[in-house]
């Protein structure tokens, strides 16, 4: 079925229903209209059960076409419904997040939900389907991005008027997975011990990498010493960084688009300040082009996590490692967890990190046992600088004999 929205609010739509007997559903709901374009009179009918089925089938409808939708919608199956507004639903998704979102409404959603019209899609409906895929051994990612499609979809119904509530906007099952690697529930385990564990890995990968390209090994560590994503890092140039103060103002990331890499704003859509620490500060070597990117690919072009992956064969080297739950946007995670335990405040830390909100960075706060020990040495200097010997023997009273 096509999808038009070019039935404009005020136009008429009657119904009725025809009861035949004869017929396996024998109440035949009926709905016509005046197409304002061509001037010629459609219908659409749909046989029911009974008679109140067959009123409500005609309610629905006679409801989505005062809200300006045209009257075949309203009757479409998920399936029919994501193929039409798909667009709509996923508008102002960078490439690089459409692209799975589109493989799970693929190969999760339609498979599972795609039959069911829109409207008797119910939150329950949804609720076993996610749990169902959570028992094929799903992994989160797939899970959530194949729930977030759906949520989407859901959400263009709402604005249609086919719903009044979206029924794929459920929770509780992210408690479900237990895994140390859970990016939500606890980002600082995503992290890298130390900074030698930083610098095998970057040492790692270059020796794996074809040519043993030292510039792999460059970007891993400026991207976890500066706590910043490799799309940030792939878009530095030599001009952002102030070598009088070391500070890299971040403004712009290079990210997929159809047709190659391009340059875009930051995800924050606005310009940040990074402290470029001592220990990466040999990296950035000034040239004669300031604009010239500061880290490239071995053929001078510009690099994206995708190309790290696969240049350095990264699965392989993280896992040889011992670092099997390693992405390269852990990296970042290991920068802001560094920060946080050498112990920059919250309100810094999330200018550095460029989070939207406080609670974000607040979860890399979270103090280490060496913070835990020392935070106990601390009260302990704090309420008995004299270090007196401990004793809970009781005293006697002045003045009494035991």
């Amino acid at each position: 079925m096509a999808y038009t929205e070019s039935v404009p609010l005020g136009v008429r739509v009657a119904g009725d229903i025809e009861h035949r007997p004869d017929r396996p559903s024998p109440y035949r709901a009926r709905v016509r209209w005046f197409d304002p374009a061509t001037k010629r009179r459609r219908s659409l009918s749909e046989g029911k059960d009974t008679h109140d089925q067959a009123e409500e089938w005609i309610s629905g409808i006679l409801k989505a076409a005062e809200a300006g939708i045209a009257p075949n919608v309203a009757t479409m199956s998920l399936a029919e419904y994501g193929t039409a507004t798909m667009d709509l639903a996923l508008r102002g998704l960078e490439l690089k997040t459409r692209d799975p979102y589109l493989a799970g409404w693929r190969r999760r959603v339609v498979p599972a939900l795609g039959h069911f019209p829109v409207r008797l899609i119910t939150n329950g409906a949804v609720d076993r389907t996610v749990h169902g895929w959570i028992a094929d051994e799903q992994s989160r990612s797939t899970v959530k991005n194949s729930l977030a499609v759906l949520v989407r979809v859901m959400e263009q119904a709402v604005r249609d008027g086919l719903i009044t509530v979206n029924p794929a906007r459920v929770t509780g099952w992210q408690r479900e997975y237990k895994q140390a690697e859970d990016e939500l529930d606890n980002p600082r385990a995503l992290a890298l011990p130390d900074w030698p564990t930083l610098l095998r890995l970057a040492r790692a990968l270059v020796e794996r990498s074809h040519g043993h390209y030292q510039g792999w090994g460059e970007v891993v560590v400026f991207a976890a010493a500066t706590a910043a994503r490799i799309g940030e890092v792939s878009g530095v140039r030599v001009c952002d960084i102030d070598t009088t103060n070391w500070i890299w103002t971040v403004r712009r990331q290079t990210t997929p688009a159809p047709g190659g890499l391009v340059d875009k704003n930051t995800k924050g859509k606005r310009a940040r300040h990074i402290p470029i620490v001592e220990e990466i500060r040999p990296l950035v070597a000034a040239g004669p082009d300031p604009d010239a990117r500061l880290f490239t690919g071995p053929r001078g072009g510009p690099i994206s996590t995708a190309v790290l992956r696969d240049a350095t064969h990264w699965d392989e080297v993280v896992t040889s490692l011992g670092l099997e739950h390693l992405r390269r946007h852990d990296l970042r995670h290991t920068g802001l967890t560094w920060f946080a335990d050498a112990g920059v405040p919250a309100h810094v830390l999330r200018k550095i990190a460029g989070h939207g909100s406080l609670l974000t960075t607040q979860r890399y706060l979270h103090p280490d046992m060496s913070q835990i020990t020392g935070a106990g040495t601390a009260l302990t200097a704090h309420l008995n600088p004299v270090r007196a010997p401990l004793s809970l023997a009781v005293q006697p009273a002045p003045g009494r004999r035991r």
